[in-house]
């Protein structure tokens, strides 16, 4: 979302410096810290959190999502810290693997690296971002060359294997942002991933300090809320190096299994984030209830509840595909 401000007292001082100085100091457009014509600045906010972008940082600048692995065997995962978003996934084995997304900060190490899903077509489609990833499946290839999604995998000298003494060979995969960042010019501004609005927006709900939200038998993600965070108890993240939630959201989603198996026989599943379904909306310790929809696979979220349309948050987000089928949310 873009927002507007309008500044009177730095509007009428350059006016009259322009009309009294004929030109004198700078003339570059908005050097005033306005806009050109006295128009209104505008107030540019990043397109995965929402948040206004500091001076010197630019929301053109390119975003990543990256394939990160969510078991004991990723211990520690490194770089969640400073990501903007996260969405974890469901895949094989009742596992999870979160997406994470990277722009107003790009770690020189993140990982470790894991491969991409066709669930990953729709979570990374709407921001037309590129997927740091370790490899695919040939049927995952196929579908993400047919729905024009770009990656950069193992090919790439910015995505390797390292020997850190923490991890095992398949686990040693790590990806350098900032040497990704500069084999890549981004000329446009990346969509809002999410419909942001203010905190002072969301609606008063239920109290909701401690989260449940079941991915499978196999993962449950516990949250607690804390100081104004929402903090996920049972993660590999170390303590200097955790992301720490504004929201959690959480989007009951369609289902069905690839036509491929894992290399141990498990079905993979593909978790369809489009059309719509129920959600739940956590933030400031409280919880709402509602529905997401997503009328195409490359089109953004909104949420919607029984009064009408629901905003984001500006902040880091935590967002769960929770199956309808063996997957749900409970919270205390």
């Amino acid at each position: 979302m873009r927002r507007t401000r309008m500044s009177l007292a730095a509007t009428v001082a350059a006016s009259l410096l322009l009309a009294g100085c004929g030109g004198g100091g700078s003339d570059q457009p908005g050097a005033d810290g306005g806009s050109p014509e006295g128009k209104p600045a505008v107030v540019e906010t990043w397109p995965l959190t929402g948040q206004q972008v500091p001076d010197g940082k630019s929301p053109k600048s390119p975003a990543y999502i990256v394939k990160i692995d969510n078991t004991a065997a990723s211990n520690p995962q490194v770089g969640l810290g400073k990501a903007d978003l996260v969405v974890e996934e469901l895949v094989e084995g009742g596992i999870t693997r979160l997406a994470a997304f990277f722009q107003s900060q790009l770690p020189r190490k993140v990982g470790p690296v894991r491969s991409m899903r066709l669930t990953d077509i729709g979570i990374a489609k709407p921001l037309g971002a590129e997927i740091v990833t370790s490899g695919a499946a040939g049927v995952t290839l196929q579908g993400l060359a047919e729905a024009g999604v770009k990656f950069a995998d193992m090919s790439n000298p910015a995505v390797a294997r390292v020997s850190d003494g923490q991890h095992d060979s398949l686990h040693s995969v790590m990806a350098d942002l900032v040497k990704l960042s500069r084999q890549k010019k981004q000329s446009s501004r990346p969509v809002d991933y999410l419909p942001w609005g203010k905190a002072s927006d969301f609606p008063g709900g239920r109290a909701a300090t401690s989260i449940d939200a079941r991915m499978s038998a196999a993962r449950t993600a516990h949250w607690s809320f804390s100081g104004g965070k929402y903090r996920l108890d049972n993660s590999y993240m170390p303590a200097d190096d955790t992301f720490t939630a504004d929201t959690v959201i959480v989007c009951k989603v369609r289902t069905s299994v690839a036509s491929y198996t894992d290399p141990a026989g498990n079905p993979v599943p593909i978790s369809h984030f489009e059309g719509t379904g129920d959600a739940v909306i956590f933030h400031g310790g409280k919880a709402v209830r509602g529905t997401w929809t997503k009328s195409q696979i490359g089109t953004t979220v909104t949420f919607a509840t029984k009064t009408g349309s629901l905003t984001v948050p500006a902040g880091k987000t935590w967002l769960h595909l929770v199956p309808n089928t063996g997957g749900d949310v409970s919270f205390r």
